[in-house]
C-alpha cells in the first residue's frame, strides 16, 4: 500500500468550497443554467393498497402554460421494469400512499403544482396493512442485511448460557420512524435530447454518487452509459437518503421525453419527501444479556423486527453491531421483516447501527446497575482481544482509551451510581455514557485522473460527492500531499460522470476510497512522469484493493458522555453538555471532520428527544410531513457540545490511515441520553424519542 506522507493532511484547512457557497455561485441541482426550462410537479396517490381505474386531466390540461400531464395510463414505457421502487407509470397498482401515479409538465412551478392538484383520481381501493407489529404474522428472515451479511447469526449455547447466568437483562427497545430532512430537499433538472438521432440524457442531481445514478437509471431507459451525464458539483446534505436515485428521478426523464426538448426542472417538496426518498425504518428490539457475577457477559442475544415495503425489499442491518462489539462465548442475532403497504425504507445516518446500538448500549446500562458496576467499567472488562465476527486482529480497537480519556474529560470520577442523588433546583441531573463503533469500509472500483499543466499546477479528476462533508477540501488536501506539492497547485474536479468513476458517499466510505483512488494515481504519475513532468502528462489510475480488509477488523470506535437535568414537575429534558471521543485513524482535516462528529452528535441528541414520524395506519401517511411537526434539535437544543479524537494513524485501512467518521457521531449518542435521564430519574425509557410523558411518574 502506498503510503501518503502528510504535509497538509490533518490541518484545519477552510473549505475550499466555502467562498462560492456564501456568495451563492455554488450551483445546487436546481440552480444549474438551463436554456428554456420548463417545470413538472408530481401527482401522488391517495390510498395506501390497490388500482388506479382513472385520471380525469381535462381541467389541468386546459390551464394556460401546462404542455402535458403524465398518467398511469400514457407515461413512456420504461425498458426495465424489475426494480419495483423505480418502475413508475407502468401500470395501475398502487403499492403505498404518496406513491407517484403521474405528474405535470408546465411553465412555471406554480402552474404546474395548481395543474397536478387539478387532476381527479379515481381508484379501486383495497384492504391494506402499514404499522409495525411484533405479533404480525408476516415476518419473515430476509435472505441477506447490508447485501452479503447473513439475517441470522449464532454460536455458543445461549439458551443454557440465559439458564445458568447469575444476572441477566431482558428487555425490548424501540426506535421510530425517522426521516433524513437534508437542508436541499431531493431536486433534478432532466434534458432528453434526440437531435444527434441517438438519445443522450444529462441529468443535474441531487445525489451522493453520480455514476451510481447512473449505472441504476441508464438501463431503465435502455441507454448506454454513455448515452447519460449525471451532474452534481453540490449538494445541500443527504444523510444516506441521496444514496441512490429514486422515483422522482425517473419520473424527471420520463417528463423530459414529453417536454419536446427542453430541460424539465423538478424539486421535490418538504413533504414529498416524506414518501418518496426513503427513511429510517422504525424498530422493535429485545436484547438479552447474561452476566457472571463480576460482570463478565456469558450470553448476548439481539433479536430486531423491523419493516420493509411491500413492493421492494430493504433489511436494515440492525443488529450487526451485537455480532462485533462485545466478548462473550455465547451469542445470537436476528432480523425479521414486516413487508408492509409503506414507501421503501433505505439509508439514514448509520443505518442500523445507529438504532442497535441505542438498544445494546442502553441495555448494557442496566447490566452495570444489576451487577452494581460503574458502566464504563462494564465495557472494559468485556473488551474482545480480536474480532468477534471474524476472528481478525483488530486493525486498532481503541475504545477503552476513548472511554477512559472521555471519562477523565467529561469528569466522570465520582459519579454516585444511584440516581435522583444530584439537583439544581427543581432540575434532577444525571450522566450517561454509551459505546459506539462503525465499520471502517473502502469500495471498490474508483478511478482517479491526475493531469499536469503549462501554469504548474495539477488537475485532479474523480467523480465523488461533496454533500456538505468536506470533499472539495479533503481530497484536495490529500492529492496536495501525494503529489507533494502546496494546496494552491491543484484544481480538484468532482461530481460528474464524464470524471473517473468513483462509488458513493455513504458508509463512511467516502473519502476513504476516492483518496486510495487519487494516492494510487499520484504514485503513478510520479513513477511515470517524475518530480518535473512536462506539459499534458497524465496518468488514469484505479486504486488496488486493499488486502489489508481480509486480515484486519477494520472498525472506528467511540464514546459518548451526556449530562441532562429534568425538571421534576414537568418532565422537561435539557442536555446541558455532551462529549465525544473517538478513535477514526488520522484527521484528513480538523475542522471538517469535527463538523462531522459534532454534526452526528447533534442528530444523536435530535434522535433522542424529538425526532418521530408518525404514520396514521387508517390511511397510511406521514402526517408530521414538515419541520414544524417533524421536530429536529435546533439552536435552543444544542447547549455544550465537544467532539475529540485520538492522535492516531491506521496503516491498515488506507493510504492516508484514516477511517470514516462521518457516521459514528451519531452512533451511542441516544443511548447516552436515555442512559443519563434513567440516572437521574431513576425512570428507564427503552422507547424512542423520549418525551416529558414518560417521565412524569
Amino acid at each position: 500500500m502506498t503510503t501518503i506522507r502528510p504535509r497538509t493532511i490533518g490541518s484545519p484547512l477552510a473549505r475550499l468550497d466555502g467562498p462560492a457557497k456564501v456568495t451563492g455561485t455554488a450551483h445546487y441541482a436546481f440552480e444549474h443554467p438551463v436554456q428554456h426550462p420548463v417545470y413538472l410537479h408530481p401527482v401522488q396517490a391517495t390510498i395506501a393498497h390497490g388500482r388506479v381505474t382513472g385520471m380525469d386531466t381535462a381541467e389541468a390540461e386546459q390551464l394556460d402554460g401546462v404542455l402535458a400531464v403524465l398518467t398511469v395510463f400514457d407515461a413512456p414505457k420504461l425498458a426495465d421494469t424489475s426494480d419495483g421502487e423505480l418502475s413508475i407509470l407502468q401500470d395501475d397498482r398502487v403499492h403505498f400512499r404518496g406513491q407517484l401515479i403521474g405528474g405535470v409538465i408546465a411553465e412555471s412551478l406554480e402552474i404546474a403544482r395548481h395543474a397536478a392538484d387539478s387532476v381527479r383520481v379515481e381508484y379501486d381501493e383495497r384492504p391494506f396493512h402499514t404499522e409495525l407489529r411484533a405479533d404480525d404474522r408476516g415476518l419473515y428472515a430476509p435472505e441477506n442485511i447490508l447485501e452479503s451479511k447473513p439475517a441470522d447469526t449464532e454460536e455458543g449455547d445461549i439458551d443454557a448460557a440465559f439458564v445458568n447466568a447469575a444476572v441477566t437483562v431482558d428487555q425490548t427497545y424501540t426506535t421510530p420512524l425517522e426521516h433524513n430532512n437534508p437542508m436541499e430537499p431531493h431536486a433534478s433538472i432532466a434534458c432528453w435530447d434526440e437531435s444527434s438521432g441517438r438519445p443522450r440524457v444529462t441529468l443535474y442531481d441531487s445525489t451522493q454518487g453520480v455514476h451510481v445514478v447512473r449505472s441504476t437509471l441508464a438501463p431503465i431507459f435502455g441507454l448506454e452509459p454513455d448515452q447519460m451525464r449525471v451532474i452534481a458539483p453540490h449538494v445541500g446534505g443527504g444523510f444516506g437518503a441521496k444514496g441512490a436515485p429514486k422515483a422522482h428521478n425517473v419520473l424527471a426523464i420520463l417528463a423530459a421525453q414529453r417536454s419536446g426538448g427542453r430541460p424539465v426542472k423538478l424539486a421535490l417538496t418538504r413533504q414529498h419527501m416524506f414518501a418518496l426518498v426513503g427513511y429510517r425504518t422504525p424498530t422493535i428490539q429485545r436484547v438479552r444479556l447474561a452476566a457472571d457475577p463480576a460482570g463478565a457477559l456469558t450470553a448476548l442475544s439481539h433479536e430486531v423486527i423491523e419493516q420493509t415495503s411491500a413492493v421492494k425489499e430493504f433489511a436494515e442491518q440492525t443488529a450487526l453491531a451485537s455480532r462485533m462489539m462485545y466478548a462473550t462465548p455465547n451469542r445470537r442475532t436476528t432480523h425479521r421483516l414486516a413487508a408492509l403497504d409503506v414507501p421503501v425504507p433505505f439509508w439514514m445516518r448509520a443505518p442500523g447501527l445507529c438504532p442497535g446500538m441505542f438498544a445494546t448500549e442502553v441495555a448494557m446500562d442496566e447490566l452495570a446497575e444489576a451487577c452494581g458496576l460503574d458502566p464504563i467499567e462494564l465495557r472494559l472488562r468485556n473488551e474482545p482481544s480480536t474480532d468477534p465476527e471474524t476472528g481478525n486482529p483488530w486493525s486498532g480497537r481503541r475504545l477503552a482509551d476513548c472511554l477512559c480519556l472521555g471519562a477523565d474529560r467529561f469528569g466522570w470520577a465520582g459519579r454516585d451510581p444511584a440516581s435522583r442523588r444530584r439537583s439544581d433546583g427543581r432540575w434532577l441531573l444525571g450522566t450517561g455514557v454509551a459505546a459506539a463503533t462503525y465499520p471502517a469500509s473502502a469500495n471498490p472500483g474508483n478511478a482517479a485522473r491526475i493531469a499536469y499543466r503549462a501554469d504548474g499546477r495539477y488537475t485532479v479528476q474523480i467523480g465523488a460527492a461533496d454533500i456538505g462533508t468536506g470533499t472539495w477540501t479533503a481530497l484536495t488536501q490529500i492529492a496536495a500531499d501525494a503529489l507533494a506539492c502546496d494546496i494552491d497547485a491543484i484544481e480538484l474536479q468532482i461530481g460528474d460522470t464524464d470524471l473517473p468513476v468513483a462509488t458513493v458517499a455513504g458508509g463512511s466510505s467516502g473519502i476513504s476510497s476516492w483518496g486510495s483512488a487519487i494516492a494510487a494515481a499520484a504514485a503513478a504519475f510520479r513513477q511515470q512522469h517524475g518530480e518535473n513532468p512536462s506539459d499534458g502528462a497524465e496518468v488514469t489510475t484505479e486504486a488496488p484493493e486493499n488486502a489489508d480488509a481480509e486480515k484486519f477488523a477494520l472498525h472506528s470506535f467511540g464514546a459518548q458522555f451526556a449530562e441532562v437535568a429534568v425538571d421534576r414537575d414537568t418532565g422537561e429534558i435539557r442536555v446541558p453538555r455532551m462529549l465525544g471521543v473517538f478513535s477514526i485513524g488520522r484527521a484528513i482535516n480538523a475542522r471538517t471532520l469535527r463538523s462531522q462528529l459534532i454534526g452526528g452528535m447533534t442528530m444523536g441528541l435530535s434522535m433522542a428527544l424529538h425526532e418521530e414520524s408518525v404514520r396514521d395506519p387508517r390511511f397510511g401517511h406521514v402526517v408530521t410531513q414538515d419541520l414544524a411537526s417533524y421536530h429536529i434539535s435546533a439552536h435552543a437544543d444544542v447547549r455544550d457540545l465537544d467532539a475529540i479524537w485520538l492522535d492516531e494513524a491506521d496503516e491498515h485501512a488506507n493510504p492516508m490511515g484514516a477511517r470514516g467518521a462521518g457516521e459514528i457521531g451519531i452512533v451511542g449518542a441516544a443511548a447516552a441520553i436515555a442512559n443519563a435521564v434513567a440516572h437521574a430519574t431513576g425512570i428507564r425509557v427503552r422507547d424512542l424519542p423520549i418525551t416529558a410523558d414518560d417521565l412524569l411518574d
